[in-house]
C-alpha cells in the first residue's frame, strides 16, 4: 500500500538552522575546490634568474655560492663519472673543476617550466666551458644540461638534480673529457 505524503511543518527556528547548515556546507565545498593562484610565470622567471646567477657564480669560480644553489640532498649526474650525492659532494666537484688550469665559461637557459602544483620545475640549456689540457692546449667543451628544481618549505628554490653532457663525439678521446 502506498502511504500518502503529508508535508511536515517545521518551526521557524528549525527551518533557519537547516538553511544555515546548508549554506555552511556549500561554502566549505566551494572553499575546498578553490585552487591556489597560478604562480608558474613568476616561478619560471625566478628559476631563469637563479640559473643565470648560478652560471655567473661558477664563471667567477665562487665555490661557496656555486654550491649554495643545490639542496642538501642534491643529485649531480656528470658525464663519465659516478653520481654525486649531496651538496657537499657537489661542492667538491666544483672545487675540482675550478682548480683545472684555464677553467672558465658558463651556461645559458633555453627553457624553464614549472609544474602546475608550483613545487617543482626544470631548466634546460646549453653550456660552454674552457680549460687548458695537460699539454697546455686550450680546450672548449660545449654541451647541454637539465636541472630539476624544488621549492623549499621557506619558498626558495634549490636544484635537486643536475645532469649535463657534452656535445663532443664519444671518440674525441680522453683529452676532451667534459668538465661541467
Amino acid at each position: 500500500m502506498l502511504r500518502s505524503f503529508v508535508p511536515v511543518r517545521l518551526s521557524p527556528r528549525i527551518s533557519f538552522l537547516l538553511i544555515v547548515s546548508l549554506l555552511l556546507v556549500s561554502a566549505c565545498q566551494r572553499q575546498a575546490t578553490t585552487t591556489l593562484a597560478d604562480t608558474r610565470s613568476a616561478d619560471e622567471a625566478t628559476l631563469k634568474n637563479l640559473d643565470t646567477e648560478w652560471s655567473k657564480a661558477a664563471g667567477a669560480k665562487d665555490v661557496d655560492k656555486t654550491a649554495s644553489y643545490y639542496s642538501d640532498d642534491a643529485l649531480v649526474l656528470p658525464p663519465n663519472m659516478p653520481a654525486i650525492n649531496g651538496k657537499q659532494g657537489a661542492r667538491a666537484m666544483w672545487q675540482g673543476m675550478f682548480s683545472v688550469p684555464g677553467f672558465g665559461g658558463g651556461w645559458k637557459v633555453s627553457k624553464v617550466e614549472v609544474a602546475r602544483s608550483g613545487d617543482l620545475g626544470y631548466v634546460t640549456g646549453t653550456y660552454e666551458l674552457s680549460e687548458t689540457d695537460a699539454k697546455g692546449k686550450p680546450m672548449t667543451d660545449k654541451g647541454k644540461y637539465l636541472e630539476v628544481w624544488k621549492k623549499q618549505a621557506d619558498g626558495t628554490w634549490k636544484c635537486v638534480v643536475d645532469m649535463f653532457n657534452s656535445d663532443l663525439s664519444s671518440d674525441a678521446g680522453e683529452e676532451s673529457k667534459p668538465t661541467r
